[in-house]
């Protein structure tokens, strides 16, 4: 989706992701054969490591960095302010870096990088010039985050509290929807004011949709990143052609994925709409 309205982000809604990576390039690579992505580097050439903002269309997707840690693709969520909900996290057991300033002056925005109880990894975003993800909900774009879990009632209990979210009664395939109650009267009122003519047909909640819990038997907890593609299938072949690896397929009722990883060993899903 690429609204001529600039998308933004109330408190509580993932709005970006980034890739981190040991080596950036190849990430850029993979990614950009995988998906078309175009990359622009904004660090200054003095400045140590890699970040990468991709795109399509001239319509920010979400950024790849530099990283000496494993390989693996993190959620960001807006908040109205870093400072107090950066607290907030640690109020609920979880950890939160000291916020801080990004881009000249600060004028991108604020951030801090938090953990929750459960050991998820995650981030919160201020947003000032920098807005979030632009290009979402179609091929090649950010589709949603899953919170995975070993104890998905634990583990939402935590962002209920310091988000204010809900489960819905939505599943698709292994994932529960998890909701914010009135982001879809947002949306409709700001970047996408046809959602509800769009989703008629749709349980009346799915415009609230902000996230996923999903289930797994093996912990810690983290945050795990879908993109959409046109066909499931194709896309896998290229996954290996390019390196990576499939590790599993199914299906939803309005939907057909994939789970990959990269040639890094940094997973994530791709989704083909069938609905």
């Amino acid at each position: 989706m690429t609204d001529a309205t600039p998308r933004r982000y109330p408190q509580g809604v993932p709005s970006w992701i980034e890739g981190r990576f040991p080596d950036p390039d190849a990430a850029a690579d993979f990614y950009g054969g995988l998906f078309g992505w175009r990359f622009e580097e904004r660090l200054p050439p003095s400045a140590p490591g890699s970040y990468r903002i991709a795109s399509v269309d001239g319509h920010d997707v979400g950024a790849i960095g530099s990283s000496d840690d494993p390989a693996a693709w993190g959620t960001t969520i807006a908040v109205d302010d870093v400072d107090v909900t950066a607290a907030r996290v640690v109020d609920l057991g979880g950890t939160a870096t000291a916020p801080m300033d990004a881009g000249p002056g600060g004028a991108a925005g604020r951030g801090a990088e938090c953990v929750d109880p459960r050991g998820a990894t995650f981030a919160l975003w201020q947003a000032r010039d920098r807005l979030g993800a632009q290009y979402i909900n179609a091929p090649g774009g950010w589709v949603l985050s899953d919170l995975r879990s070993t104890d998905p009632d634990a583990a939402l209990s935590f962002y209920a509290r310091l988000f204010g979210w809900e489960r819905s009664s939505v599943q698709e395939g292994p994932s529960a929807m998890l909701l914010l109650p009135g982001y879809g009267d947002h949306l409709a009122a700001t970047s996408d004011p046809q959602i509800r003519e769009r989703q008629a047909g749709a349980p009346a909640e799915f415009a609230d949709v902000v996230a996923a819990l999903a289930r797994v038997d093996e912990g810690p907890d983290d945050w795990y990143v879908t993109f959409g593609v046109e066909d499931r299938d194709d896309t896998a072949t290229r996954v290996t052609t390019l390196g990576g690896r499939v590790l599993a397929t199914w299906e939803g009722p309005a939907t057909r994925a994939a789970d990959v990883v990269d040639p890094q060993g940094a997973s994530f899903r791709v989704m083909q709409y069938t609905a």
